[in-house]
């Protein structure tokens, strides 16, 4: 028995969830780029992506001497923003354009003569601020390179920030910091109001995901812009760490808008715990780590409500609960019921979830509203094993989830995933095979 529309709750800024979003206030984590100064302590094999395309080129420290390899050629240098420009974003990126030769440093300083920390993006297009510029705030810019013939040139320039104010962009984050995440936890973003189709590459130039051991992924919007799921073209692999920049604060989102904040999270992969449930035999079969470690009756939606076929993850997890659809259903259907051992699947209100009044017909027959009905002791044993990020392929129904309708990045197959990045997707990266 399930609400179909249960979204109540407030989980982010301007988004109604019964889940409550990550929204990570904490000092940013080291960007998710090429480097970000000491690498000491950070996990071995690990790739910086914004865009889904995993790139060769060299880390370089904020201040540092590494090098970041450009096209050679002449010798011409020129950096932006220009010399003298006013009212720049706070999520500027200091960029240069270099006719020949590597860049070899870049410092950036507010007008108090601070050093601004930040790091080359891997493809060595630009230089990203760790944080946030400050709002009303003169910085100037030094970027050094060497020439071909091994001559040293830097360029310097000055430019002042915007004044705070204006209409923002919510967003919010569905990754909590320290937190251990089921293998098909994708990396969700949510955005109110949702991003318009043109304004969405310069959004997602500035999501970062780093995963070690390495497995380079993209990003994926939804048609209506409000989310942006990034995965990689299969299940994550347990004990992967992940380490997540949204780096939208100040940044124009389109529509005069700019993001609200800044949001981060480092989380990790957990064992794999896959759940598979064919509408015809009425069972779910859950594998642990590959191997099949139980078989459970259940009982799915009836014909007037079936339960949506596809593939999902578990959401959100509530020990005790209360469903009610009165005004969702007909009066004859509606119903205010207390339920057990609860695991949220979609929006639109499918669980998977405790029902000792079908018992009888688990194994036998459809009777629900919709929802996965087990019984109180196999809606323990589920509970007390899953994470949020497991995934739950259900096969056979009447129905398929609507792409969007919870986390649903791997119902889709990898060629029509990439197809939703607003940036290029590196051909190879593009041609994986991957799961669904």
């Amino acid at each position: 028995m399930c609400p179909q529309n249960a979204r109540t709750g407030l989980g982010m800024i301007g988004m109604r969830r019964s889940l409550p979003a990550v929204v990570s206030l904490l000092v940013v984590a080291p960007l998710a780029l090429a480097g970000c100064g000491d690498d000491a302590g950070r996990p071995a094999q690990a790739t910086w992506v914004a865009s889904g395309a995993p790139s060769t080129a060299p880390s370089v420290s904020p201040d540092s001497s590494a090098p970041s390899v450009a096209p050679g050629g002449g010798g011409s240098l020129n950096v932006t923003p220009v010399a003298g420009k006013k009212g720049v974003p706070i999520s500027a990126e200091i960029g240069f354009a270099l006719s020949g030769g590597k860049v070899t440093a870049v410092v950036l300083k507010d007008d108090k003569g601070k050093t601004v920390s930040g790091a080359l993006r891997e493809d060595g297009s630009s230089w990203v601020p760790a944080k946030p510029l400050k709002n009303s705030r003169g910085y100037v810019a030094s970027v050094t390179a060497v020439d071909a013939a091994g001559q040293s040139r830097t360029e310097t320039t000055s430019f002042t920030t915007r004044a705070e104010g204006g209409p923002l962009t919510g967003t919010g984050l569905y990754l909590f910091d320290g937190n251990t995440y089921g293998v098909a936890m994708p990396v969700v973003v949510e955005f109110n109001p949702g991003i318009k189709q043109k304004d969405r590459a310069a959004v997602q130039k500035r999501m970062f995901v780093k995963s070690s051991p390495a497995q380079p992924g993209t990003w994926s919007w939804t048609s209506s812009g409000t989310q942006a799921f990034y995965r990689p073209p299969n299940f994550w692999r347990s004990g992967t760490k992940l380490s997540v920049r949204i780096a939208v604060e100040g940044l124009p989102t389109g529509g005069g808008r700019y993001g609200d904040l800044d949001r981060s999270a480092d989380a990790e992969i957990g064992r794999s715990f896959v759940m598979k449930v064919d509408n015809e035999s009425k069972k779910m079969t859950v594998t642990q780590d590959g191997a099949v470690v139980k078989s459970i009756p259940v009982s799915l939606g009836r014909k007037k409500y079936p339960s949506a076929s596809g593939t999902m993850v578990v959401m959100e997890k509530k020990r005790k609960t209360v469903f009610d659809t009165r005004g969702e259903f007909p009066a004859e259907d509606a119903y205010r019921v207390d339920v057990e051992y609860a695991q949220r699947l979609t929006w639109s209100g499918q669980y998977i979830h405790a029902a000792e009044w079908s018992v009888a017909d688990q194994g036998r027959r459809n009777v629900s509203h919709g929802c996965v009905n087990v019984s109180q002791a196999n809606g323990q044993w589920l509970f007390e094993r899953t994470l949020i990020g497991d995934p739950i392929t259900i096969r056979g129904t009447e129905n398929e989830v609507a792409y969007g309708n919870g986390w649903t990045p791997w119902d889709v197959s990898w060629k029509e995933f990439v197809k939703g990045s607003a940036l290029p997707v590196p051909a190879e990266l593009a041609a994986q095979a991957g799961e669904a």
